[in-house]
């Protein structure tokens, strides 16, 4: 029984990884937009002017 109790632990372990890299990738896609969305409206601005 310990081992397959191991065995699911070392599942959940790979698995809340692979959803922590996910999550963090689209947080990080979030703040590059967010980043990105000032600048283009500056030039925006700045080629209607």
């Amino acid at each position: 029984m310990t081992s397959i109790k191991d065995i699911g632990k070392f599942f959940l372990f790979i698995i809340t990884g692979v959803i922590t890299i996910i999550v963090g990738s689209f947080m990080i896609r979030g703040t590059m937009h967010m980043w990105d969305k000032p600048k283009d409206s500056k030039t925006d601005v700045d080629d209607k002017d």
